[in-house]
């Protein structure tokens, strides 16, 4: 048996039964299936479930913002609509915090404010095919997962529509000439946005498409000693993470749909995560954006904006820890040492994956 043979099998007898689960979950889901939305409930008295509800809360006073276009890539504060779609985007992220609410506490109030948010954009925003403008937008797609009953259905229709539009333009607009945005971490969050919105969709064809999508990027972006094609061009670890939340993410996505897409590539993704871990546990580090070829990550660093120089925080690798965690048990010492507790002043970056797939 091969070494790629054996750790396959081996990813596959430590996954957890959420395949099994997915499998009789009713509607149409992008990561997370009903059974585990409904399980999340008894986490209500746990530290996590506490602050998830607090977040929550605040959410209620929030009046949508929705905006036809959002535009931050490439630009600054304070140029052109910088500012105003950071402010609109905040829907997105308190409707997944109302939502998560609305599943820890069973509070219908949530559920309802979740589905504003999502639906006030609906009818307003138009799918601009930037991945780095819009790959938040997986935040509104959880939102859904997150909410049963008659708030989601009402929204559900509308919603399914706009992400199949949304996997399919993606996937339509794919760069077809290597190099550039085609593989680096633009086409990762492609791929990212197009998953999610497929499976959201209840699309099997165009997961089918999503997925061919995220084999052709292990390939073309992870090379055979575990580096990123973005660390050659950024020499930051920043685009390290950037590059592989979105690739853990659809991960994660086909596994709680029954798919193995982690072994896929003769296991590139762990060979990523693995030669990043390292330098998530503080046993190496690395001075960011040195040797960096792109132009704006200078302007970025004048700037002074945050990450754009110095040594890098490995607590931004929290995320992609977490993701990896569930893919893959080996990383689950790493993601729990990077996860802060509440104690301080951090707090965990995504309380849904804790709150929905503990492990």
């Amino acid at each position: 048996m091969t070494l790629s043979r054996r750790r396959a099998l081996e990813i596959a007898a430590a996954t957890l039964a959420w395949p099994n689960i997915a499998a009789a979950a009713e509607p149409a889901f992008a990561l997370v299936p009903a059974p585990l939305v409904a399980a999340a409930r008894q986490s209500m008295v746990t530290p996590m479930g506490a602050y998830a509800l607090r977040a929550a809360q605040r959410t209620l006073e929030r009046m949508p913002q929705p905006l036809p276009v959002v535009h931050t890539e490439g630009t600054l504060p304070g140029q052109g609509i910088y500012d105003q779609s950071v402010e609109a985007k905040r829907d997105w992220q308190a409707a997944l915090d109302a939502a998560l609410g609305s599943a820890v506490g069973g509070n219908a109030m949530l559920a309802e404010k979740a589905m504003e948010l999502v639906s006030a954009w609906l009818p307003v925003y138009r799918i601009s095919l930037n991945p780095i403008d819009e790959t938040d937008w997986d935040r509104m797609m959880l939102a859904l997962d997150l909410v049963l009953g008659p708030a989601r259905e009402r929204v559900s229709a509308a919603f399914t529509a706009f992400c199949r539009s949304m996997a399919t333009g993606y996937l339509d607009a794919m760069p077809r000439v290597r190099g550039g945005t085609a593989t680096n971490n633009w086409q990762s969050h492609r791929v990212k946005l197009a998953t999610l919105a497929a499976f959201a969709a209840g699309d099997a064809r165009l997961a089918e498409r999503a997925h061919a999508a995220f084999r052709r990027q292990l390939a073309d972006n992870i090379r055979r000693d575990g580096t990123v094609l973005d660390f050659a061009e950024r020499d930051a670890l920043h685009y390290v993470v950037y590059d592989l939340e979105p690739l853990a993410v659809s991960a994660l996505a086909a596994k709680t749909h029954g798919q193995d897409w982690y072994a896929d590539g003769n296991g590139a993704l762990a060979r990523a995560l693995n030669w990043l871990a390292p330098y998530a546990q503080g046993v190496k580090t690395h001075v960011e954006y040195g040797r960096s070829i792109v132009e704006f990550d200078r302007v970025r660093a004048a700037a002074g904006m945050p990450g754009f120089g110095g040594l890098w925080q490995r607590d931004t690798a929290e995320y992609l820890f977490a993701l990896a965690a569930r893919l893959d048990t080996q990383f689950l010492p790493l993601a729990n040492a990077l996860t802060p507790g509440f104690e301080g002043t951090r707090r965990p970056r995504a309380p849904w994956l804790h709150l929905t797939m503990p492990v």
